[in-house]
């Protein structure tokens, strides 16, 4: 299977993103352990905080995945470049606006908008998608 060239594109980029996934990992065991396995001793979360970040972390990584196989799929969606673009910005786009949403919660209710932006984006992504890959069953059922 051979991927687009702009499937290519927005996987490299997004795949840049990744060791800031890692590295968000590394603190949170920072955090739990103390200090004793990141260089992160003095930041200290109360359990509102805690599960704010984990699940920050947590929708980061699984949102990453998932964008990055939304790639694949759009490479056989038919829809026009425009939506295809949307579509393959706004995938990667939701996993850091979703997490950084979670972790900008942690400190400041002020910015539960970007884990409301996160969510639509990757709703969009996900509802183009499908719609493109609907029509492209219909194009093989009709040859």
């Amino acid at each position: 299977m051979a991927l687009s060239r702009e499937a290519r594109l927005v996987s490299a980029i997004t795949l840049l993103v990744v060791p800031t996934i890692m590295y968000g990992g590394w603190t949170l065991l920072g955090i739990l352990t103390g200090g004793t396995v990141s260089p992160r001793p003095d930041i200290h979360l109360d359990e509102t905080q805690w599960a704010l970040w984990r699940a920050g972390h947590a929708h980061a990584g699984v949102w990453t995945i998932l964008s990055l196989l939304l790639q694949i799929f759009l490479d056989s969606a038919r829809l026009s470049p425009p939506a295809k673009w949307l579509a393959r910005i706004c995938a990667p786009l939701a996993a850091v606006l979703l997490a950084a949403g979670f972790f900008g919660v942690a400190v400041s209710a002020a910015f539960r908008w970007l884990v409301y932006l996160g969510v639509l984006s990757m709703l969009a992504a996900l509802l183009l998608t499908a719609l493109g890959l609907i029509r492209s069953l219909r194009v093989e059922d009709s040859a």
